[in-house]
């Protein structure tokens, strides 16, 4: 009798012991998801017979502008000293979070590079800085970049692991006319004296844009089709001159304009032969002082207007015969802080459409930037741009979702590694999704058959360490959300913890929560959830 209690009292004192650890592991990944108010199932399902489409390796591109920092706008200076002639090169912050992607894509450039000149080698003509005058084109005189200045910047790059773009003075020499038609060619003396200079110094560029906001209608001017179309001959000319001999030329890239699609079609038709990269500008949601922007970047619909752009430019590209790829050169979220604020978002809809890059307006500086203009700490949306970095690969899969149109998801094959990666985006409020993960493959006899990669349906479910014998059957989870649901807050937790650089300026590492495979994805309102799927074996990730 006693052995048959004792044995009944070790079997309670498991049950319990097994409840405990289960209950506080589960509670431990609630609090890390946020998981609150409503919970419903949907599934996601990824096509992974072939990959619709393919990014560069290194999608991730950020900018530094030339606004000095009497740039204002809306009753606000916010420039600073983040400008491309002021900014701080020396910052530890700064360095380490341009080193954290190895390589970080940089394109140095904005609207005032078409009123910059650069200091030539042994000219006494003063290089003056920009200076505020609402009489000049766009307020501002003209800039003068010093050769010591360009030399720190390559100094900074090459310290960091940067691929430089620069932006090329494309108005140098030119007139504009009242109604801001620009007249005749562009004067190329300036920037081949700048470009051999570079070469002379050993420095690495990526890719030479000329002009920024030029084409259309333009930005206070306007060039045509055809005579952009000459000029990017003329650029291209430079680069087989004084490149000749080299391995790997800089690319050529323009017009670094918003998508026009009539003046689009005229300028890519007439340089199939001499432009390597069609750059073109997003900025959808306006100046940013909407006071119902929160509501716009919570709205599928909204989120959605940008396809067009993406889907026309894709399309002219396909049927014109060039070689020459999409990057997205500019793309601002103006006075948005939030952890929602469209960017990842973006990427996934630009990758879905063939865009090989895309540059987010800015690094540091204006209201936008991926770290903080005074004290160079990152915001929210560069963790989720680092994330990226570090987990999509190139391959984009084919993804859609059911069962609420408050999710977004994007999957690609995962970055040096096994599987495939799932980006979902939760923009509700109140909901807690449970996603459920379906895989397609074409099997032997041409027909497509479906998985359920996800069967289990509990709400919550149980970390499980590393190291593990069914490490076969667990993904990596990244949930990123605001501090106490706020998604205004500057303040970004993974997985519930933090994310602050050390005292050092180091950018802290990112540990994911490694799930039971058989367990759906929990995405908790307001968050976002990356997660590595190493078993999902699809066709077009092996």
């Amino acid at each position: 009798m006693y052995c048959g209690m004792a044995s009944l009292l070790v079997l309670v004192g498991l049950g319990v012991l097994i409840f405990w650890i289960h209950h506080n592991s589960s509670s431990a990944l609630s609090q890390s998801t946020g998981t609150s108010g409503d919970v419903l199932s949907g599934t996601v399902f990824i096509n992974g017979t072939a990959s619709i489409a393919k990014t560069d390796d290194d999608y991730i591109c950020a900018t530094l502008d030339w606004w000095p920092p009497e740039k204002c706008d809306y009753g606000t200076c916010s420039w600073g000293r983040a400008t491309l002639l002021t900014l701080d090169l020396t910052d530890p912050i700064l360095i380490n979070a341009v080193k954290a992607f190895s390589p970080l894509r940089i394109r140095m450039g904005g609207t005032l590079q078409d009123k910059v000149v650069y200091e030539i080698q042994g000219d006494q003509t003063p290089c003056n800085i920009f200076t505020k005058n609402s009489s000049e084109f766009l307020g501002f005189s003209q800039g003068c970049l010093p050769l010591a200045r360009w030399d720190k910047l390559n100094s900074f790059c090459k310290q960091t692991g940067a691929a430089v773009t620069f932006g090329l003075n494309a108005l140098y020499g030119r007139t504009i006319s009242s109604d801001g038609a620009v007249n005749g060619p562009w004067n190329s003396s300036n920037a081949e004296s700048l470009i051999r200079y570079t070469v002379n110094k050993g420095y690495s560029i990526l890719g030479l844009e000329l002009g920024n906001e030029l084409s259309g209608n333009g930005v206070g001017a306007r060039v045509s089709a055809d005579q952009y179309a000459s000029d990017i001959k003329t650029l291209q000319g430079l680069v087989e001159d004084i490149y000749a001999g080299f391995e790997v030329k800089p690319l050529v890239l323009a017009p670094g304009g918003f998508f026009d699609a009539n003046w689009f079609a005229d300028f890519v038709n007439q340089t199939s032969q001499t432009l390597q990269v069609v750059t073109h500008h997003i900025y959808n949601l306006g100046p940013g002082i909407d006071d119902h922007l929160i509501q716009k970047i919570l709205d599928p619909s909204y989120l959605d207007g940008e396809l067009q752009t993406f889907s026309s430019l894709q399309t002219l590209l396909k049927n014109s015969g060039t070689s020459a790829v999409a990057w997205v050169g500019e793309a601002g979220q103006i006075f948005c802080r939030l952890v929602l604020c469209r960017y990842l978002d973006q990427l996934g809809m630009a990758a879905t459409y063939n865009t090989k890059t895309y540059c987010r307006q800015t690094l540091i500086g204006g209201n936008y930037g991926l770290l903080d203009t005074q004290t160079f700490l990152p915001n929210p949306d560069y963790y989720s741009a680092l994330l990226w970095h570090k987990l999509m690969g190139s391959k984009v899969l084919l993804t859609s979702f059911s069962g609420t149109d408050k999710i977004r998801a994007y999957s690609h094959c995962s970055k040096n590694s096994p599987g495939v990666t799932l980006l979902l985006i939760n923009l509700d409020s109140n909901t807690t999704v449970q996603v459920h993960v379906s895989t397609g493959n074409v099997t032997s006899n041409g027909t497509l058959s479906l998985k359920q990669e996800s069967q289990n349906h509990r709400t919550k479910f149980a970390r499980m360490s590393r190291g593990s014998s069914k490490d076969g059957h667990i993904r990596e989870e990244y949930h990123l959300t605001a501090l106490e649901g706020n998604i205004q807050s500057q303040v970004l937790l993974l997985n519930g913890q933090v994310l602050n650089t050390d005292s050092s300026g180091i950018i802290p590492s990112f540990d994911p929560i490694n799930v039971s495979h058989s367990d759906p994805i929990t995405v908790a309102p307001f968050s976002v959830v990356f997660a590595r799927i190493p078993s999902m074996n699809v066709t077009a990730c092996t």
